[in-house]
């Protein structure tokens, strides 16, 4: 199983990179696990995940080539 990971802003200045790809997890509180322990200054970070373009709200079951994106706080006007 392989899950698309986008980061944007700080969040891809902490990885050094803007798109990564996980092989072990099967939810996103799995693929949040991954991360931390791969990026620590991540656990650090504020952001929202959002799978296939959703936002999601708690854990969220991945399937095989969803992509999530980590989305850092943002303003706009």
């Amino acid at each position: 199983m392989a899950i698309e990971v986008l980061l944007f802003g700080q969040l891809s200045e902490i990885t050094g990179a803007d798109k990564l790809t996980v092989t072990k997890a099967s939810s996103t509180v799995e693929l949040v696990q991954v991360l931390h322990k791969q990026f620590p200054n991540l656990a650090l970070a504020n952001y929202k995940l959002a799978v296939n373009k959703v936002l999601t709200e708690g854990n969220t079951v991945l399937k095989d080539a969803d992509v999530v994106a980590l989305l850092p706080p943002f303003s706009g006007g």
